[in-house]
């Protein structure tokens, strides 16, 4: 396997599918000159009939977006910066995960949304949060987060493969990251959560950035004879239970980490969700390791006190033994 950068592995996934299948388009603002680096190249090779650069109503692009994929496309719309999705919200959850239940299975929505949350750095208020939470709430939509390179080739071809509107965000600072990347094909499926360090004491969930602080917390917690299993959750909708569930049987303690905000954020609905179905499993109260209820601050000292850090997850693992 070559080693790639998130970013390679993004286009890799939209290429090959845009190879495999004409119906796949992209759209989007800047998708020609491609900002983040997602859509880089693949103007010049496919042309702007499938690569179709937007003006800048988020909302309203979003919205020939799934109106592309009710009539036969595969449209994946790329946003720029996930606080923009909140424009494009009452497409998202009135219409794109509604329709095929209002239509009465009439209408299909095959519809990959992809955004950018998380620190980028001085991003204040408007480029730095992580919104992932808010869209729970919307039925028929799916929420996928990947970790590594492989995972965001492999998580966007089962996105854009799937019949249902899935929303995928990317992490800001994993994108200019590296790692192996399988050539040709790779899927990785939704639904499906990776054990990425094992353990027997407690059991430390993430996704996107926030599961690297996690290993390292693991790593010190390892030195003082704490074993931490780590799981990535890569996908939100459908949450992986039983995996959650398997790691429960042998840790019965759980901390759930993100770099989101605490108050109705993913980590709740998981505690929830535990809590309701496993807490027969569970030796100590889940604990919550999240953001600030707070806007993000522009200032570096005040942002890095905003998001939760490697120190904060080690004294979650231990409150809970």
């Amino acid at each position: 396997m070559a080693e790639k950068y998130y970013t390679e592995a993004v286009v890799e996934a939209l290429r090959e599918e845009m190879v495999r299948d004409e119906s796949v388009v992209v759209m989007g603002l800047d998708v020609k000159p491609s900002i983040w680096g997602t859509t880089r190249g693949l103007y010049a090779e496919f042309g702007p009939q499938r690569i179709i650069s937007t003006p800048v109503c988020e909302g309203s692009y979003t919205m020939a977006g799934v109106g592309a994929a009710m009539t036969g496309l595969r449209p994946v719309v790329e946003l720029l910066f996930s606080e923009y999705a909140y424009l494009a919200m009452e497409t998202i959850a009135n219409v794109a995960g509604m329709w095929e239940y209002v239509s009465n299975g009439g209408f299909k929505v095959p519809l990959v949304i992809q955004t950018f949350a998380g620190p980028r750095g001085h991003g204040a208020y408007a480029h730095s949060q992580s919104t992932q939470a808010s869209f729970l709430n919307a039925p028929g939509v799916k929420l996928v987060i990947p970790s590594s390179p492989a995972d965001a080739k492999g998580l966007l071809t089962s996105a854009i493969r799937d019949d249902s509107p899935v929303l995928i965000f990317h992490s800001r600072q994993l994108l200019a990251t590296t790692g192996e990347v399988p050539e040709g094909e790779h899927i990785v499926p939704l639904g499906e959560a990776a054990v990425m360090r094992p353990g027997e004491d407690a059991t430390l969930v993430s996704f996107g950035k926030m599961l690297y602080q996690c290993l390292e917390a693991a790593d010190k917690l390892e030195k003082e004879g704490i074993s931490t299993e780590v799981i990535d959750l890569r996908t939100i909708i459908p949450l992986d239970e039983h995996g959650l569930a398997r790691s429960l049987e042998k840790t019965n303690r759980l901390v759930v980490v993100e770099d989101g905000r605490k108050r109705g954020s993913i980590g709740s609905e998981i505690a929830a969700v535990v809590s309701e179905n496993y807490f027969d499993l569970l030796d100590a109260p889940i604990i919550r390791v999240a953001a600030l209820n707070t806007p993000v601050p522009f200032s570096e000292p005040l942002e890095k006190a905003h998001f939760p850090g490697i120190d904060l997850i080690v004294s979650a693992v231990k409150k809970t033994l």
